[in-house]
């Protein structure tokens, strides 16, 4: 009976103890429905004094553009939709460097005490103030300056944000460049032609013999790839073998099958939305399943394109998918709400929530180990996927699906300007930000599912991977013979999803994706399914979910981005301040697509996704104390901890990775010659952290004077 149940929460192999991941995540949901059920009621009774006897900006100002009242699930859906991008997706795949149980431990407490806090107390804050935005109420908080400084930070971090964000998708859907090492050798199979020309460099055939480095044992490619070379002298051709030289890159082929699905969602949106609001207003549930059985067939269908003659309308290059990641952002802020935005979140949330319950129930019926260890000592001052010590860059690396400004950003953006009634403030606010954390847990999960073996050849560059080989030897040594699901090395897993290149794909969407198949794929085949050509079919699934996850959050965001725009000009002409002005509202929306657009086509999430973090986290800060001025203000000063404490936490990690990002990482790029990226990196970080450093001093003395009587608070009925 003891043997049966540790076998259902661990192993013993190797004499090392290797968890199951079954008990954990049953573990984090107790956590996550216990927050849900007393706190967020203590937050709604108490601290926010949620009343539905208000009217909401929503029937105050409706005017069919921005201001509607929406249904609660319609707008549960856009909401976590907008909020739910790639940080819970990629920062707990990249931290799994550090062990999962910091990782899990941060997702589990940072959400129920500090992110789903913030995203709650913004909302109500907003929705009592009219739907304006975290810098309108900085100004009713603590006077012009405080609106000026946060304005100026808010703007830029969402671009910032926003480019975090796209860099990823372009990732997952324009394809990718790999940097070979110099000296790798390439042997093709005899009687095989050396290459064959393709718009996108020199084609090799499957069943190379590749030599990453001399002290490497070659390995054999099953699939065909592509390499890129600047001339004909960056490689040499010996017989069979290629040796290569500096600058070469392998190309990987964007996903035309996330981009037909993606592109389908569109029109299907706006028939929804026509549906909801034109055609038969009010009969939400028929709209629903209409969107959702023609949101579902998209992705039946996008696995025709691949190989079909519409492939190439739909295989995009880099600079294709970052142009028409612009211009639908562009679009989808303009337009009004209800016609696209809304509908398309709303039907973008079945995909989102329906694949991570399908996660969920996939997690408790396999059951997997979890060979990745609990915690690296190997890699805790800094690894292949995050350079920086465990504090406090894993919870830099993981921000979303613990706590994360930019939904401070929603939550006083879009989403208070639809809200129904006061009373959905607590699902929408809190409850949308547990989902978020739940699936931050299931990538941690669905990463740490990995063979390390495997999880390290997709994460270590290949320009790189002798740097780190001694590391990763040693660790291999101290996991001992620990193996995954299917007890697959990476060739196999790269059969088994259909031929695709995987070593050396950083970022952690590809992981992601491989360690998502891993799980879906497990109960199927214990069906008597075929578990390579399902795991074909998930892994491209998951690389499509990824990107239709995040592109959700760049329409709201750009609309959010507009509305601060607009504030701003406001200040130079009263007109530019009306949401519903076209000039206006197209000026803005081209200014803010602009700068994250040019930061997306120029830079990487390498160096896009530290000052993202940093940024992000900073923001978060900044929303923390204008709610904990708020309680103040309102004489409620006695439940200020709920926020001061989760501020002071952030504001230590943040500030200390700030600095040393500043001090260190940001000066090495300029060393090494990427002078641009380095000091626009140093600038804007140095902004941000000025700009928040400046708020909280004003804060602060706000608290000071209040709690001392020198400044006279409000009745706590006529604020948030």
């Amino acid at each position: 009976m003891s043997i049966a149940i540790g076998g259902i929460f661990y192993e013993i192999e190797s004499g090392h103890v290797v968890m199951r991941a079954m008990p954990l995540l049953l573990g984090a949901l107790c956590c996550l429905a216990i927050a849900y059920r007393y706190y967020s009621a203590f937050l709604a009774a108490k601290v926010a004094m949620l009343d539905d006897a208000r009217l909401t900006p929503a029937h105050r100002f409706k005017d069919g553009h921005n201001y509607h009242p929406t249904s609660k699930w319609v707008l549960f859906g856009h909401h976590f939709a907008a909020i739910s991008g790639a940080g819970p997706l990629i920062g707990p795949v990249l931290a799994i460097q550090y062990g999962y149980m910091p990782g899990l431990l941060w997702l589990v407490i940072g959400v129920c005490l500090a992110g789903a806090v913030q995203d709650m107390l913004v909302l109500a804050a907003s929705v009592r103030r009219g739907g304006k935005s975290l810098a309108e109420i900085a100004r009713s908080e603590l006077g012009p300056w405080a609106n000026l400084v946060v304005s100026a930070a808010i703007l830029f971090i969402v671009v910032i944000a926003l480019a975090g964000l796209g860099v990823v998708v372009v990732k997952a859907l324009g394809g990718d460049e790999i940097k070979l090492p110099e000296g790798m050798t390439i042997t093709r199979p005899a009687h095989q032609n050396l290459f064959e020309s393709t718009p996108w460099g020199e084609k090799l055939p499957p069943r190379c013999i590749i030599r990453y480095s001399p002290d490497q044992p070659p390995e054999t490619r099953p699939e065909a790839f592509t390499i890129h070379f600047k001339s004909p002298d960056s490689i040499t051709v010996e017989g069979q073998t290629i040796r290569v030289g500096k600058g070469c890159v392998q190309h990987i082929p964007g996903s035309s099958w996330g981009v037909f699905t993606i592109a389908c969602t569109i029109p299907i949106a706006l028939l929804v939305g026509w549906y909801m609001y034109r055609f038969r207003p009010g009969h939400t549930v028929e709209a629903s399943l209409i969107g959702a059985a023609l949101t579902l067939a998209a992705v039946v269908a996008g696995n025709w394109i691949p190989g079909s003659p519409w492939e190439g309308y739909f295989a995009l290059g880099k600079g294709q998918t970052v142009f028409a990641l612009c211009a639908y952002g562009f679009v989808a802020s303009v337009l009004p709400v209800w016609l696209l935005l809304a509908p398309r979140d709303y039907l973008s949330s079945f995909l989102k929530i329906g694949t991570i319950a399908l996660l969920v129930v996939g997690v408790f019926w396999a059951n997997p180990k979890l060979p990745s260890p609990a915690y690296n000592p190997v890699f805790v001052n800094g690894g292949p996927t995050f350079q920086g010590h465990l504090f406090p860059y894993v919870f830099i690396c993981i921000m979303c699906g613990a706590i994360s400004g930019f939904h401070a950003l929603v939550s006083s953006g879009t989403t208070p300007k639809m809200v129904d009634k006061e009373s959905q403030v607590r699902p929408i606010g809190y409850g949308a930000m547990l989902m978020e954390g739940l699936v931050g847990i299931m990538a941690l999960i669905a990463a740490a599912s990995l063979d390390p073996k495997i999880y390290y050849d997709i994460n270590v560059p290949l320009d790189q991977a002798q740097k780190w080989q001694q590391p990763l030897d040693k660790m291999y040594v101290e996991l001992g013979n620990v193996d995954s699901l299917e007890h697959l090395n990476l060739a196999q897993v790269e059969q088994n999803v259909g031929g695709e290149s995987l070593r050396g794909r950083t970022g952690g969407a590809v992981t992601l994706a491989v360690g998502m198949s891993h799980i879906l794929t497990k109960p199927l085949s214990q069906l008597g399914l075929p578990f390579d050509v399902l795991m074909k079919y998930w892994y491209h699934f998951a690389i499509m979910f990824e990107a239709l996850f995040i592109l959700t959050t760049i329409d709201a965001g750009t609309r959010i981005g507009r509305f601060l725009v607009q504030e701003a000009l406001g200040r130079i002409h009263p007109k530019f301040a009306q949401t519903d002005w076209w000039p206006s509202a197209i000026l803005a929306t081209f200014l803010v697509t602009a700068g994250w657009g040019a930061l997306v086509a120029t830079g990487s999430v390498a160096t896009i996704w530290p000052m993202f973090g940093i940024a992000n986290q900073l923001l978060a800060v900044l929303a923390l104390a204008l709610v904990t001025t708020m309680l103040f203000n309102s004489g409620r000063g006695k439940y200020a901890p709920v926020t001061i404490l989760p501020m002071l936490f952030v504001i230590s990690t943040t500030m200390t990775a700030g600095v040393q990002m500043c001090s260190g990482k940001f000066i090495d790029l300029m060393r090494q010659g990427q002078v641009l990226t380095g000091a626009l990196s140093l600038a804007m970080t140095v902004f941000v952290m000025t700009c928040v450093a400046t708020l909280l001093i004003l804060a602060v003395s706000r608290w000071i004077m209040v709690a001392k009587g020198i400044a006279v608070s409000r009745d706590p009925k006529e604020s948030a």
